[in-house]
């Protein structure tokens, strides 16, 4: 498992009472003066320490001499850091996070934990606070991110709450990366505001999804999943509103304990109603926030709902429709329906069970959410 945060005891000499810092990090220390402001400079070995940079990470424990004054020891957790990645310094704390990593096989924005719903499986429990900064920190990174990065997501919390900050975020997305794919979460539910999807659509983003949840095919358990009344009606209006604007949509299928009775049901309701849909993704749980409280009610094992996997895929496959299998080990998928299987965990949350190490899928095996390793099923076997 991979960290994105991490803190340093040991500061080689830094100066108190700066704001929070964000860079673009580079090993060049030959980099031209007028790009440096803007720059982190990771040094792996204890030469000479040149000067201008926004911040220096010392990536070694060795003794240095004439510290510039925004010098500081970068922990071990974090030594990954390389060229073209963004990180965030919090001075007064020492506190460094990784909000892009150009290596990485997925990145994204948390933009907000404030929420409209309250989902019982929830791995972000929604917090009512003010996190505005969120918004500041990307648009800070979006010129800072590499050029060529295939895709970044924004999540929460609920991102459309943040109304004109919303559309302002997805519009820098386009100025700043034209050949960047942007995947944004959100439950669909502001959506119902067709004056909303009109202005997601007026962006002209180039390559924009957005990814919805629709938990059953009918409201009152949907609803009940997510805690808020009148949520599948909304989600339902949303997701007409931005296919009527040409915004391409994903359905989100987290399949869990209380709804994988009703998957092969959903996806008959799917197919009939939003054929126009551009992809549905049906979804293991990952054990996190509400999910692990919650667990006992909620966990079940994949080995034993696969037959309505299997049924949910062939009928949304048979209907002409993208379909994908996420968080789920493939061999817990039946063998017919495994070749719509993707490797979707982070890779700072994937990990693996020593029951795989031998396996000649694990290369093409997404694993497990590194939260799970404690919940997980009986039936995992690896392949000769």
């Amino acid at each position: 498992m991979i960290r994105l945060h991490s803190k340093s005891n040991t500061p080689v000499s830094i100066v108190e009472h700066q704001k929070p810092f964000i860079g673009k990090v580079t090993l060049n220390r030959n980099l031209p003066n007028g790009l440096r402001a803007q720059h982190v400079l990771v040094i792996s070995e204890g030469t000479e320490i040149p000067m201008g940079f926004g911040l220096v990470l010392l990536a070694h424990d060795e003794e240095v001499n004439d510290c510039p004054p925004n010098a500081i020891r970068l922990s071990q957790e974090l030594r990954y850091l390389k060229d073209h990645d963004v990180i965030k310094f919090y001075p007064d704390i020492l506190k460094i996070d990784a909000l892009f990593r150009k290596d990485a096989n997925a990145n994204s924005f948390l933009v907000t934990e404030r929420c409209n719903s309250f989902c019982i499986m929830c791995s972000q429990p929604p917090k009512e606070i003010d996190d505005h900064y969120l918004v500041d920190d990307m648009l800070a990174a979006l010129p800072l991110i590499h050029p060529e990065t295939h895709e970044i997501a924004i999540t929460g919390g609920e991102p459309t709450l943040w109304g004109d900050d919303f559309i302002r975020l997805i519009q820098a997305a386009k100025n700043h990366l034209p050949n960047t794919g942007l995947h944004i979460l959100s439950n669909g539910r502001n959506f119902k505001d067709l004056n909303l999807a009109i202005q997601v659509a007026q962006v002209r983003h180039q390559d924009v999804m957005i990814g919805i949840p629709l938990y059953a095919d009918y409201s009152q358990l949907h609803d009940f999943i997510v805690q808020a009344d009148n949520a599948f009606d909304d989600t339902i209006r949303g997701i007409l509103n931005l296919k009527r604007c040409q915004v391409p949509v994903e359905i989100r299928i987290v399949i869990h304990q209380k709804n994988f009775h009703r998957l092969p049901k959903l996806a008959e309701f799917i197919a009939r109603n939003l054929l126009f849909v551009n992809h549905v993704a049906l979804m293991g749980l990952e054990l996190m926030g509400f999910a692990k409280s919650n667990q006992d009610g909620l966990w079940v094992d994949p080995y034993d709902y696969q037959n309505e996997l299997h049924y949910a895929v062939e009928t949304l496959a048979r209907a002409g429709m993208r379909v994908s299998i996420y968080n789920t080990p493939l061999c817990l998928i039946p063998e017919s329906i495994r070749c719509y299987a993707v490797r979707s965990i982070s890779d700072w949350k994937n990990d693996y069970l020593d029951a795989c190490l031998g396996c000649s899928a694990k290369e093409q095996c997404g694993g497990f959410f590194s939260s799970n390793l404690t919940k997980v099923s009986q039936n995992i076997k690896a392949f000769g």
